[in-house]
């Protein structure tokens, strides 16, 4: 099958590049490559060096014998999506190329439109390349479970029954988006199944949870093809994140009260998920949506599992909390259905204290490039998200709040690309 991903050189992007080579795709990744120049916006990184993308293609061909065809291409200009949709006329694309992160869309006003402006107007264009030049693609577009917020009712896959006034009717289900990233996503939702009931069009919503892990079989075979590992406030992952403050001697900081119950994917499952959804399309003008991810955490429950496999290793690392700069339920009902992909075959990796232990390996053989002053929260979601000093733990400011928040201004004067391609793009 000719296979077409959008934002494949990103941390989800480039470990299902490579497995659906591995099953013999013919695979088209496409990249902007903006996510390596957001990391040098914010003086952060991978943990892992990661080589540059034909480097890696290259190195996947080598050690494969398979080839990736790999193109710089920005889903925001119509003209050059267009050509290569047209062009290439893939069977199924996935799109995993947007903004991902919620703390950096509320740092300030710039962000937050260069956010909506990169995912919601990228997906139009992949919407309307593909009505005129693919029609029969199928469409599998990587949400988020944090579409929904956190109801006090449970949480169906992607659509609810409702009875009102004694009639009922299947409706998508209600939205409770937390940062302008995720309303970014809720956006694409409702435009993607309009563009299914109008046009006739077939998609998959995979509404993923948090990801954790940063290796996959393939991704792990050579160092030419190592992942991304991100730690930090703005792209890690809490996981993650928990795992490189072990490796550099804690103290594991847990926002708040450390309630935040949200669902967990291990990347290789990701990667799975995202070979099930290709291998069965829904009908034409159906949006079916399903929500990825194999199990249910509360980030104290994260933090207590790091902390016992920490201890295994002969690492005490201390529990911290420190205020949350996010406006979110700290203590909440959370019950998510997640059978959809269980039905189609998914053989979940549940997580493990060896996937943990693995994690705290590979971050302290690479402890030596982590920068610690971008582990602790800067960014808040109350006052505009200014990049002022970062978050307190117990009472001592850490970080390098001067080289941070200078950062922003320079976005802000539109030295940084991405911000300039916003405005040009709102004209």
């Amino acid at each position: 099958m000719r296979i077409l991903i959008a934002g494949g050189d990103g941390f989800c992007g480039w470990p299902t590049s490579l497995h659906l080579s591995a099953a013999g795709h013919e695979v088209v990744l496409i990249d902007n490559l903006m996510r390596r120049r957001w990391d040098e916006e914010l003086h952060s990184g991978s943990l892992t060096p990661i080589a540059e993308l034909q480097q890696r293609v290259a190195v996947w061909q080598q050690y494969s014998g398979r080839s990736i065809t790999a193109e710089i291409v920005d889903l925001t200009d119509e003209g050059q999506l267009f050509e290569v949709i047209a062009r290439v006329r893939p069977e199924a694309t996935v799109h995993f190329a947007e903004q991902s992160s919620a703390p950096y869309s509320m740092i300030d006003a710039s962000h937050a439109v260069a956010t909506q402006v990169n995912n919601v107007v990228g997906t139009l264009n992949l919407l309307f390349a593909i009505r005129d030049f693919a029609p029969d693609c199928h469409l599998v577009k990587l949400g988020t479970m944090g579409e929904y917020g956190t109801p006090d009712i449970d949480i169906e896959e992607g659509y609810i029954e409702i009875e009102h006034n004694g009639r009922c009717d299947v409706l998508p289900y209600p939205k409770q988006p937390g940062s302008f990233y995720h309303l970014s996503k809720v956006h694409d939702s409702d435009n993607i199944l309009f563009a299914c009931r109008t046009w006739g069009l077939r998609a998959t919503d995979l509404n993923q949870g948090i990801v954790y892990n940063v290796q996959t079989e393939h991704t792990a075979a050579h160092p030419g093809l190592v992942n991304r590992y991100d730690y930090d406030a703005v792209f890690g992952t809490v996981l993650n994140r928990f795992c490189v403050q072990t490796a550099l001697g804690g103290p594991l900081t847990v926002y708040g009260e450390g309630g935040q119950t949200r669902g967990f994917i291990d990347l290789r499952d990701t990667v799975r998920c995202i070979e099930l959804a290709i291998e069965t399309p829904p009908p034409a003008g159906q949006m079916r949506v399903m929500n990825q991810f194999t199990q249910q955490f509360s980030v104290a429950e994260l933090a207590a599992l790091v902390a016992k496999v920490a201890a295994r290793k002969g690492i005490e690392v201390e529990i911290r909390k420190v205020g949350n700069p996010r406006v979110e339920r700290e203590r909440h009902y959370y019950k998510a259905a997640h059978s959809a992909l269980v039905n189609l075959g998914l053989k979940p990796h549940l997580m493990s204290e060896e996937t943990i232990e693995r994690l705290i390996s590979i971050a302290i053989e690479h402890r030596g490039r982590a920068r610690k002053e971008t582990i602790l929260p800067s960014i808040r979601w109350r006052d505009g998200g200014a990049m002022h000093s970062p978050v307190r733990v117990d009472g001592e400011a850490s970080g390098e709040a001067a080289d941070r928040l200078e950062a922003t201004m320079r976005w802000r004067r539109g030295d940084s690309a991405a911000a300039g391609f916003a405005r040009g793009r709102m004209g």
